[in-house]
């Protein structure tokens, strides 16, 4: 069962934006965020197996 997120805190998915164009599987990051302070989609450099590099991810929609 999945954990019930308390108060602003919510869980979202970060996905890669380069590997698309590349013809490559995006790679996804699960995380959290503050909904309060951060209302705006989260981006953030994380590393893409596929690529082999630090590739810009954004949040996605659930």
């Amino acid at each position: 069962m999945a954990k019930k997120s308390k108060g602003n805190r919510i869980n979202i998915i970060v996905e890669c934006t380069e590997a698309r164009g590349l013809g490559k599987s995006p790679s996804r990051y699960h995380t959290t965020k503050n909904r309060k302070n951060t209302p705006a989609r989260l981006e953030m450099k994380k590393y893409n197996p596929s690529l082999r590099r630090h590739t810009i991810h954004k949040e996605v929609k659930k």
